[in-house]
């Protein structure tokens, strides 16, 4: 679920903005996830409160939704 959401269910996509080699995505406007450390706690304040150009997703995506995204970006980057 986490992937998918990554990938377009989220809105905006997380895709759009982010490359991470194992969605497949290359996105330049936000950090390139795969040359970073990140854990559960960094992922989810930036998915729940948002950072620079990135909104919240706090309104728009379920605690759940949340939770799958960001244990599927920390898995994810540490799969490297």
């Amino acid at each position: 679920m986490g992937k998918a959401l990554f990938q377009g269910g989220a809105t905006p996509a997380c895709a759009i903005c982010h490359t991470l080699a194992d969605a497949g995505t290359s996105g330049t406007i936000g950090p390139n996830l795969d040359t970073m450390a990140l854990d559960m706690e960094k992922v989810m304040t930036a998915i729940n409160e948002g950072t620079g150009v990135m909104p919240s997703f706090a309104d728009s995506l379920s605690e759940q939704q949340r939770m799958a995204i960001a244990q599927y970006v920390v898995w994810a980057t540490q799969q490297k």
